[in-house]
C-alpha cells in the first residue's frame, strides 16, 4: 500500500505542471474573426509558458505567427508559421512577446491581429504600483522640428493587465494543483 501511494504521489508531482497550463480561446466565444477586439481581449489574460492559444475561425481566415516588425506593418509575407485548419492550437513554449495575424488580404489592417506577452512560468505576476504625483512643476515642452502629419493614425499600445489578474490566476492554478495532490493522497490513505 505504501509503495503504491508513493508511486502515485511521484506521478502527480511530475504531472502537476500539466494542471497549471491554461488554454486561452482567442477572442473568447467570438473566436478569431474580423470583428474581434484582440487588444482588449489579451489585456484581460495572463499568458504563461506552457499555456496554449486556441484559434477558432472560418475558412476565409488563417493564423500566421509573425515578427514584431511584420505585426506593426501587417506584413504576412514572411510568416514564421502558417495555419489554415479552422482550429489551431499553439503552445506558448518560451517567454517574451509573440505576434499573430490573419493572412487574408486586409484582415490584419482591419484589426485581426494579436500580440501577447508570455511570462516565464517561474516568474510570479506582481501587481502594478500606482505612481505618486510629482511635486516639482513640469517644464513646458518645446515643439519638435518635424512637421505634423495630419492623416497619420495614432498607434495604439496594447495595455497590460493589472497585477490582480496575474496574481489570482497564479493562485488559482496553485490551489488546483495542491487540491489534486491532496485529493490523491486522501484516496490512497483511506
Amino acid at each position: 500500500m505504501a509503495v503504491s501511494a508513493v508511486a502515485t504521489l511521484l506521478f502527480l508531482l511530475v504531472a502537476s505542471p500539466v494542471a497549471f497550463a491554461a488554454n486561452h480561446v482567442v477572442g473568447g466565444s467570438g473566436g478569431w474573426t474580423q470583428s474581434g477586439d484582440y487588444t482588449t481581449w489579451a489585456a484581460a489574460e495572463t499568458f504563461t509558458v506552457g499555456d496554449t492559444l486556441e484559434f477558432n475561425y472560418g475558412g476565409s481566415h488563417g493564423v500566421d505567427v509573425i515578427s514584431k516588425d511584420d505585426y506593426d506593418n501587417c506584413n504576412t509575407a514572411n510568416a514564421i508559421e502558417s495555419y489554415s485548419d479552422g482550429k489551431t492550437t499553439i503552445k506558448l513554449s518560451k517567454s517574451g512577446p509573440m505576434y499573430f495575424s490573419c493572412p487574408t488580404f486586409g484582415h490584419c489592417q482591419s484589426g485581426m491581429k494579436l500580440s501577447v506577452n508570455v511570462q516565464d512560468s517561474s516568474t510570479p505576476s506582481t501587481p502594478s504600483t500606482p505612481s505618486t504625483p510629482s511635486t516639482t512643476p513640469s517644464t513646458p515642452s518645446t515643439p519638435s522640428d518635424s512637421p505634423a502629419t495630419p492623416n497619420t493614425p495614432a498607434k495604439s499600445t496594447p495595455t497590460t493587465p493589472n497585477g490582480a489578474t496575474g496574481v489570482f490566476g497564479s493562485m488559482n492554478k496553485f490551489v488546483i494543483g495542491v487540491s489534486v495532490v491532496l485529493g490523491a493522497l486522501f484516496v490512497f490513505m483511506c
